[in-house]
């Protein structure tokens, strides 16, 4: 269904299974929101951008801003808080650095983003609090505008200009899509990956003593968790046939993604985390064109942090009993509002 052309992502579309109402149409514009060719355009002037080589490129900046994080997190009181101490600010410095965004406006980002995603904020609220991010990246792109630096929002405004493209809205709709995807996505999936290995103290134990396992860990818990379902929505535009299930035009459809990768005819025994099993081929960045674009540099996040907290902080354990971890079951993207942790 993901690859069928006759199902669309234009969540402005009146029949769009909007899951948050009021978070389609701030994306008016973005790379999320539009078919091809349209999309095919956009998808190239980006993609380059995020590359394995381009991405593996940014290991020792990433590796010395989890560093950083670890240090003042070893030097802070216990027990600690994780999602505050790492898991959100690793991948916020890493998305405002590639943007060019000031980290000094982090706060102003994660309070918005926090009651963008959040199931109970109205569809009013939503709208505003997207609207609030998109002047100030509106703002910033004109900054960007009149004097380009090193930042790849810089980079992708020169390149829209030179293929006379250039499109002040759909450019903040860009780097609005960026910015959310790229910390709200990576900071879940840091706490909860850090949560399940801690449960599962003999995987734990094998990745410490081979950390070659990483990768493929990664690619299990990414598997596991899969937090963006909604991710999958699309709108039909014509009437279409799906194993056996007639689906009609204008009809909402939901590929949930995070079924997919608990299907046991294609993961043996699903619901067990396994991290030797061969789980490249799963669906947690999607599928199709609209695959997510940084999956690359999520990869290389969650490496590292997951690998640098296991060497260097050896005795890290919950400080509080599992049943009382605050999960967001009240949030489009899963995860954990806080997660309490000692050594």
């Amino acid at each position: 269904m993901l690859t069928d052309p006759h199902v669309s992502s234009d969540r402005t579309h009146p029949e769009f299974p909007l899951v948050m109402p009021g978070f389609g149409q701030n994306l008016k514009g973005s790379i999320l929101t539009v078919d091809p060719p349209e999309h095919n355009t956009h998808r190239r002037m980006v993609t380059t951008e995020f590359t394995v080589r381009r991405v593996q490129s940014m290991r020792p900046r990433v590796q010395e801003i989890v560093d950083g994080r670890i240090d003042e997190l070893l030097a802070g009181p216990r027990p600690a808080d994780l999602v505050q101490a790492v898991a959100l600010p690793v991948p916020s410095m890493v998305i405002c650095e590639l943007l060019g965004v000031p980290y000094s406006e982090r706060g102003f980002f994660h309070t918005r983003t926090a009651e963008i995603v959040n199931k109970g904020t109205s569809a009013e609220r939503r709208t505003a609090a997207m609207g609030e991010v998109r002047r100030f990246l509106y703002a910033l792109v004109g900054e960007k505008l009149h004097e380009p630096g090193e930042d790849l929002l810089s980079r992708l405004v020169v390149k829209y200009q030179e293929a006379d493209m250039f499109d002040h809205d759909a450019m903040s709709a860009m780097a609005l899509t960026l910015l959310i995807a790229g910390h709200e996505t990576t900071a879940n999936m840091i706490s909860l990956g850090t949560t399940a290995l801690l449960e599962n103290p003999d995987q734990l134990a094998e990745l410490r003593a081979d950390p070659s396992l990483m990768p493929g860990a990664v690619e299990e818990l990414l598997r596991y968790f899969t937090i963006v379902d909604p991710a999958t929505s699309r709108v039909a535009t014509r009437d279409l046939e799906v194993d056996g299930a007639l689906i009609r035009a204008d009809e909402g459809v939901i590929a949930a993604a995070a079924s997919g990768n608990r299907d046991p005819r294609v993961f043996e025994d699903p619901d067990t985390l396994d991290i030797h099993r061969s789980a490249r081929g799963h669906l947690a960045f999607g599928y199709g064109i609209h695959q997510c674009l940084g999956q690359n540099l999520a990869r290389l996040e969650l490496e590292i942090v997951y690998s640098t907290l296991l060497r260097r902080v050896p005795g890290l354990r919950l400080a509080v009993p599992f049943d009382e971890l605050p999960f967001k079951h009240d949030a489009n993207v899963y995860g954990l509002h806080r997660l309490p942790v000692t050594w």
